[in-house]
Order: C-alpha cells, then structure tokens, then sequence
C-alpha cells in the first residue's frame, strides 16, 4: 500500500478543481423511454469533485432503463470510472442477511418468535427479556451497540487493518444495559444483524459467507459478490475511495481508504458487490425468487404498533417520494455510498454507488441526492 505522505500528495488535488483537472463527463449511459435520461446525466455531471471521485447508476424498472457512470477509477491515473467496478456495499448487506435467515425459517431451523437467547445462549445478559430474531430483524432488540476500533475518523483510519470480530463486538453489546424493552421502540443499529449472523452460523454450523452465498448470493445469480472476512482489499477491478481529512492549515487532502479490514462490520455490512449485482437482488427478492413466498410479508413488514418505525423484517425501509412508496437499503463505508431501492411491483428501481469523499457524514452526500432526485421523480 502506498505510504500516507505519497497518498496526502496525490490527493492534493482538492486543492485545484478536480473537474479541471481530470475527465468529468458521464459515460456508458444507456437510454430508453421512462427515465428521465437528461437529469441523470446532470445528476453525474461533473465528476470528481469535492463531494465525490466517481458515481455508477442503474435505474430500471417497467418504463425502460438508463445505465450510467462518471468521474475515474484513482486520483492518480485518472482513468474513467469502471462502470462495472466491485465496492463496499456497507449496510446493503442487511437485506441478503435478512433474506438469510428468512430461508432458514423456511426451512424450520430458525423461528422468528423465538429468542435468540435459545440460539446463543450466555450472549446477552440477565439484563436482557427475551429478544426474537423478528425484532433484531426490523431493530427492535434494544440491544445496544458493541465495541469499535474508535469514535473519530482519525481513531479508525489508524486501526483500519486490525481484525474486530463479530463475536467480540456481540459479548460487548450483551454485557450492557438493555436500551429499551424488546419490541417497544425500533432503533437502527448494526449489532441487530451483528447477532443475526452469529445465528445463522449457529444454526448451520458454517460461515455466515457460506450459508449466505448458498442462500442468497447464489439464487439471485451475484456471482461477482462476496464477503471479504479479514482481507482488507477489494478483489478484482475497482474504483479507489477517498476519505476527505481537513488539514490543521484549514485546506483539504483525500486519503485512499480503499483497502480496510471490515471484520467487525460482518453481517451487518462487509459485502462487496456490483450494481448489476445489486440490481440482480433488488429485482429476485421483490419477484419472490429468493425468499419463499409464504414469508415474503415479512420482507415488507414494518411494525405497526411502534410510533415512526419504518425499517421492515427484510432489512428494508419503506419511504414515499411524489406519492409513491418505494423500500429502500442504503450503505456507507469510508470512501463508499451505496443504495438499492424500488417499489414493490419494480416499475421503478434504483441502485447506485457512489464514491463519496464523507460517506459516513450524517448530511445527505449531494451527488447522492440528485442521482436519487432524477431516478425516483
């Protein structure tokens, strides 16, 4: 890996126009009615730029398609973006390890009523009632979160290629208090699917990567997705991440953050993948290809009686634009945006990557918004 001095120079680039500098056109668009073609080309215009180094688009749906992508593959060389290119999908992840465990309650090895204290024994303590695998399904545990490599970007940049496993991170999460009573309040966490694939590696007796890629992967033809482990890289061709890091001088450099140790992330969001390959999930779940039938209301099922909860049991959040309600998974690691989307009868679906310069910022990433803005008016 190149050292930290050669990459602040490289990314100095900030400092001057990025556009100017490097090929900013969108290129491999592939236009048909129903899109809206001249919006998403704007929206991708002008990459790289201080938000983001490249972005890759697929919208579907009924009324025609429209591939698109834009800025470059590394800061260094400058080459167009490789439309085809793997990433870190982030929390997107979630949907193939619901879908996971939703085949396995098919098959009757997993119970959605039961307590994963029947499961994992000893993992949480006496502290805890009893949490069903439903409610870490649509984070409803109260299970609070678990330990990390650190609380700042600076903190986990240093630790980026030490391994934090699932199990500790769990044990951690299980020896505090409880957040709140299973079931009355839904909060978001990543130790929710933390646990679920511990679950699943109980119940099977193999690695959560096998049993996913058996279950999921496999049946949705992601053939060019897989979950790393401990290998920090990114196999195959790739477009390169940067992380935006201000300067004590008050300017901007862009660190590579591409190659990270996601061990911690596991089942919550390890997974690298493609947007044909996302598009291949997004479209085989909701047509009822991967998860039986008899069990496809839990992909769509948001707990009613919980006031603002809007995260399904497929790992899914159900949001409206313009009237129509679409579900939604998005995910982030340093240097990667990442969302699938789509409404229910895939007459409009969206997936994206996005190679954001802040892609753990809690504010929306701009480019992030017009793609979402052109794709889902």
């Amino acid at each position: 890996m190149r050292d930290l001095r050669r990459r602040s120079l490289l990314a100095g680039a900030l400092a001057a126009p990025l556009a100017a500098a490097l090929p900013a056109s969108p290129a491999n668009a592939d236009t048909a009615c129903g899109p809206d073609a001249r919006a998403l080309r704007a929206a991708l215009a002008g990459l790289p730029d201080a938000d983001a180094t490249a972005a890759l688009v697929r919208v579907g749906g009924r009324d025609g398609r429209w591939r698109g992508s834009s800025g470059v593959r590394d800061l260094e060389s400058g080459r167009p973006a490789d439309p085809d290119a793997r990433f870190r999908a982030g929390s997107t992840t979630k949907v193939v390890t619901a879908a996971t465990v939703l085949r396995l309650a098919d098959e009757r090895r997993i119970g959605l009523d039961t307590p994963v204290q029947h499961y994992l024994p000893g993992l949480l303590g006496s502290r805890f009632r009893p949490v069903t695998v439903r409610q870490l399904l649509n984070h409803t545990s109260g299970i609070p979160a678990g330990d990390d490599l650190g609380a700042t970007f600076e903190e986990v940049y240093a630790r980026r290629f030490e391994t934090l496993g699932p199990q500790r991170v769990a044990a951690s999460a299980g020896a505090k208090e409880p957040e709140f009573r299973p079931g009355r309040r839904q909060h978001y966490l990543n130790i929710n699917y933390t646990f679920l694939g511990l679950l699943i590696e109980r119940v099977t007796g193999r690695p959560y990567a096998s049993e996913a890629t058996r279950l999921v992967l496999a049946p949705a033809g992601m053939r060019d997705t897989y979950f790393p482990g401990t290998d920090p890289r990114i196999r195959g061709p790739h477009n390169r991440g940067y992380q935006a890091v201000r300067r004590a001088d008050g300017t901007t450099e862009l660190l590579d953050v591409t190659e990270w140790n996601q061990a911690d992330r596991f089942a919550a969001g390890d997974m690298i993948s493609t947007t044909a390959d996302l598009e291949r999930l997004l479209t085989g779940l909701f047509r009822g290809r991967i998860v039986p039938r008899p069990l496809m209301r839990e992909v769509f099922s948001v707990p009613a009686d919980i006031t603002g909860a809007s995260y399904s049991a497929g790992g899914l959040r159900r949001f409206e634009s313009g009237g129509t309600v679409y579900w939604l998974k998005s995910g982030g690691r340093y240097g990667y945006n990442s969302a699938i989307a789509g409404t229910r009868d895939l007459s409009r679906t969206l997936v994206h990557s996005v190679n954001s310069t802040d892609a753990k910022s809690e504010d929306a990433n701009p480019v992030v918004a017009r793609i979402v803005a052109a794709a889902l008016k």
